[in-house]
């Protein structure tokens, strides 16, 4: 039996490879690029404003109260809001809340600047795969990378084959 050459076996497992993670590749390739842009696109996450001042002085319950007034953020109470992203250098607090609705607040004022949804979050789920679940995440996306990076590999190697057979065959006809 013939054994087969290593050009042969690395053609093989590009084309394979390609397929295989062919659909979750184009998820990550548009999703990264989405988020590569978020700060330019406020479609995917809302662009900071400015407060009036840079020392924040409002109190917690101003800014629960002005999440609670806010109709699309949904909150009740602390339980509704996932996180506050203080930003003293624009005078802003952002309240993202669990619905991903994401208001800024003047932190010295405590009035509402902004209020939009916040998609890049949940973008970036879908970028790491934990959006599917931690075990698509681990079961699917990990073998993903590590498929892509034999892909890199195996390309790298069909790329130089050329280019070392040239060198080859150059040394010998100088011999």
């Amino acid at each position: 039996m013939k054994s087969r050459s290593l050009n042969w076996w690395m053609r093989k497992l590009h084309r394979w490879g390609a397929i295989l993670i062919a659909l979750p590749l184009l998820l990550v390739i548009v999703s990264g690029l989405l988020l590569q842009v978020k700060k330019q696109v406020s479609w995917v996450q809302p662009p900071t404003s400015r407060g009036v001042e840079r020392i924040p002085s409002v109190t917690w319950d101003t800014i629960l109260d002005t999440a609670i007034a806010n109709q699309h953020s949904e909150v009740q109470s602390w339980n509704d809001i996932d996180r506050l992203d203080v930003r003293p250098s624009k005078g802003i607090i952002k309240v993202r809340c669990n619905n991903r609705w994401e208001l800024q607040i003047d932190a010295a004022t405590g009035e509402e600047v902004s209020s939009a949804y916040r998609r890049s979050d949940f973008i970036e789920s879908l970028h790491d795969g934990s959006f599917f679940s931690d075990t698509a995440k681990l079961w699917v996306f990990l073998p993903n990378g590590l498929v892509l990076f034999a892909l890199w590999g195996t390309g790298m190697y069909l790329w130089y084959l050329p280019i070392g057979a040239k060198r080859k065959k150059k040394r010998k006809s100088k011999n």
